[in-house]
């Protein structure tokens, strides 16, 4: 008689239940989204402003940077075009950069101010603190009762100011958030799919979350802070590499109200390649459940609703999404291979459901941003599908960005290369060293995306069409991360190669 304790009944038994947990974790974060696909769109009536005409309230803007000199000048321009009294304007280029690229944030501050802008360059001498230092130390030498930042890469409209101050008629408003653009949209796959999860965030969530009357979060860029809220909030921290996140929540549970804009956008740039996108999630998705680490007990105990306790956790927590969805794709081999007692009809059942609760909120998410953000039809399903790719692409490194979170230090603020990219077209410097940073990732993305790949071939074997979905979103995702970050390193190495070639010659001559 055969022992019930075979070591693959035993296996695909560990298997299962590993499996089954991440399928609940996967389903309680994807099917949240059902809650926020029904808020109203419309925003916030504006206010009449509050000041009388020639009495504005004094504003100061941040403009934080760090090693940005391809659109230093280009924000500099933009700031220096906000329609307000250049008396009750004052601008501060924190600048954190090394020599050369404060050398050209000195000379768009110097021609900015040649033009009647009150415009300063601030350098601490030191990175302590990163973003959230500079931002403090600029507060030092400013007294205005209210900030605008932008981050080296957006461009502000004219009358930004003039359209989302209005919304502080009322005392308790501590910010307001505008929207953001896409300077680079249709630069590429790799950005339109950005754009969708983007647009998702702003069109839907943020929407849903003040409709609701919900936490949600300044942006980090483009909003406008009420001074007194960031002191009374403790002002900028540094102990996390979300500090936007941080000062947000601390703020709301101090009793101040936030409020989105999304009439008023403010165009941005996109990350180019698929090593700066990386970069930029990694910093957000770390920074957030450190954020989470940090504050979800204070929320707990502060006098909130249930309701709200629990939508701040979702909110702070959403990340571990990337965690069960690892477990569960990495655990599909030993539950589909070894012997099961469904039926095909069960599993086809368990399929649907699985679709219903987890993967349709989500798809219907990302494609009501797409449809508020004004597009319609193939391309629409197009680069809803993009998205996706990208989301299961980049599932192993979110993964390892939340154990950083949840169990490691701080870390370095590391920020996102920017190009001046609008549209299609970019403005990028001679690369003059080259040095790889991705290291072994590339490699085991292939061997992922092979592991899928051979994993969509026995689900064909096995009749197991229902899963065939799934599994390509993953050999697509692996595959596309994969290829794209091995061939810009390629091209880096080309490009220095030819830098060096043309010192050479240069030299020699």
């Amino acid at each position: 008689m055969p022992s019930p304790f075979e070591p693959w009944s035993i296996a695909q038994g560990l298997a299962g239940v590993g499996y089954g947990v991440g399928q609940t974790g996967l389903l309680a974060y994807a099917s949240h989204r059902w809650a926020l696909l029904g808020a109203d769109p419309t925003p916030p009536p504006v206010p009449a402003p509050w000041w009388a005409s020639g009495d504005e309230p004094c504003v100061l803007v941040q403009l934080p940077v760090r090693d940005e000199p391809e659109v230093v000048a280009r924000v500099v321009e933009a700031v220096s075009r906000l329609d307000w009294p250049r008396e009750r304007l004052t601008v501060q280029l924190l600048d954190d950069s090394g020599p050369e690229a404060a050398a050209l944030g000195a000379a768009a501050v110097a021609e900015a101010a040649s033009r009647g802008l009150r415009i300063t360059q601030l350098r601490r001498g030191h990175r302590h603190g990163f973003k959230a230092g500079a931002l403090a130390y600029g507060l030092v030498h400013d007294d205005a009762p209210f900030v605008a930042v932008f981050d080296a890469d957006f461009v502000p409209p004219p009358d930004f100011l003039r359209r989302l101050l209005p919304h502080f008629a009322q005392a308790g408003v501590g910010l307001v958030q505008a929207r953001w653009g896409h300077l680079n949209r249709d630069a590429s796959l790799l950005t339109r799919a950005q754009a969708v999860l983007l647009d998702a965030h702003l069109l839907v969530e943020h929407i849903a979350r003040q409709d609701a009357g919900r936490f949600f979060n300044f942006n980090g860029t483009a909003g406008i802070w009420r001074r007194a809220c960031i002191e009374d909030a403790g002002g900028w921290p540094h102990d996390t590499l979300t500090e936007d996140l941080d000062l947000s929540y601390r703020a709301q549970l101090r009793g101040w109200r936030f409020v989105y804009d999304p009439s008023v956008v403010v165009p941005s740039e996109l990350p180019a390649d698929m090593r700066a996108f990386r970069m930029q999630q990694h910093r957000w998705v770390k920074g957030a459940l450190q954020t989470a680490r940090k504050l979800l007990a204070t929320v707990w105990a502060a006098p909130l609703s249930l309701r709200t306790r629990i939508e701040a956790t979702v909110h702070l927590t959403a990340n571990l999404v990337h965690p069960f969805l690892i477990t569960l794709v990495l655990l599909m081999a030993p539950v589909l291979i070894g012997p099961t007692r469904w039926s095909e009809s069960l599993m086809l059942a368990a399929q649907v459901a699985f679709f219903v609760v987890g993967t349709l909120p989500v798809i219907l998410f990302l494609a009501l941003g797409q449809w508020r953000a004004g597009r319609r039809g193939a391309r629409l399903c197009a680069d809803v599908g993009l998205a996706l790719l990208l989301c299961g692409g980049l599932a192993w490194w979110l993964t390892r960005a939340v154990l950083e979170g949840l169990l490691g230090a701080t870390g370095e603020f590391v920020r996102t290369p920017k190009y001046a990219i609008e549209g299609t077209q970019q403005v990028r410097r001679t690369v003059k060293k080259y040095r790889s940073r991705s290291g072994w990732l590339p490699y085991l993305e292939l061997a992922f995306g092979s592991y899928f790949l051979y994993m969509c071939w026995f689900a064909i074997q096995t009749y197991n069409y229902p899963s065939l979905p799934f599994l390509s979103l993953f050999v697509g995702g692996y595959y596309w991360a994969a290829i794209s970050t091995l061939w810009q390193e390629h091209q880096d190495r080309r490009r220095y190669n030819r830098a060096m070639a043309l010192e050479l010659k240069a030299a020699r001559s």
